[in-house]
């Protein structure tokens, strides 16, 4: 073996990992590997004709995201929604979400503002069409909103925040009419945004996050894990 080849191995690992990323997190949040669910490593590495290298890797980023958890001599498993973390994740993106999207719109650029309407444009054409993986481009958006004015720890933690809430998301989206809803409130903020009123940018997206929080209480068990088999939104 080469040098080159030697030094190209990595990438290569790394590249089969974010793959594995992508088809476990969307089938996770997708409800197609259920919640409380043992992830069966042998059964993946079959199925995907990989090593149990990369599953690791992919794993314990899943992990990371609050998507899977290790159990001793249980191996993975993934999470259940619950009311507790729900409160916690919306609760913590209240605190930080809003203000930051505000300090943002006094900062924004021109290319940030185009990158905020571009993501709105997108998510609405996903809404559109029905996707299953609209909360993707629900989070897409939001961020594009604190990016622009967020330190690298404060966008860090809110990018984290994002990731764990998706799946709530998908779920608080799946009811008739609510990502209409959710859009009608997402173009209220970004045009509070472009014109830097930063006031009503933070008042509208507190409103808008404790909205979901809301939805969400009265849709989770508030003593129960649910466990979600989640459908395409209709």
């Amino acid at each position: 073996m080469t040098l080159a080849a030697r030094k190209m191995q990595p990438l290569i690992v790394r590249s089969i990992t974010d793959q594995l990323y992508g088809v476990l997190r969307e089938q996770i949040l997708s409800g197609a590997l259920p919640a409380g669910q043992p992830v069966r490593q042998d059964t993946l590495a079959a199925e995907f004709n990989i090593s149990k290298i990369p599953l690791r890797e992919t794993l314990a980023r899943l992990e990371q995201d609050g998507l899977v958890k290790a159990q001793p001599k249980r191996g993975y498993t993934v999470c259940e929604l619950t009311s507790r973390e729900a409160e916690d994740v919306f609760k913590l993106r209240l605190r930080l979400e809003p203000s930051a999207a505000a300090e943002a719109a006094l900062l924004a650029t021109a290319a940030d503002q185009k990158t905020a309407q571009k993501a709105l444009k997108e998510l609405e054409t996903a809404a559109k069409q029905h996707r299953t993986d609209l909360s993707n481009f629900n989070r897409v958006f939001h961020l594009s909103l604190v990016r622009p004015g967020a330190g690298r720890l404060t966008l860090h933690v809110i990018e984290t925040l994002s990731v764990i809430a998706e799946r709530y998301v998908r779920f608080h989206l799946h009811p008739l009419g609510r990502d209409t809803r959710a859009n009608t409130e997402h173009r209220e903020i970004l045009a509070a945004w472009l014109e830097r009123d930063a006031l009503t940018v933070e008042t509208l997206l507190v409103e808008h996050l404790q909205d979901t929080l809301e939805d969400l209480r009265s849709e989770l068990d508030i003593k129960q894990p649910v466990k979600a088999t989640l459908q395409p939104e209709a």
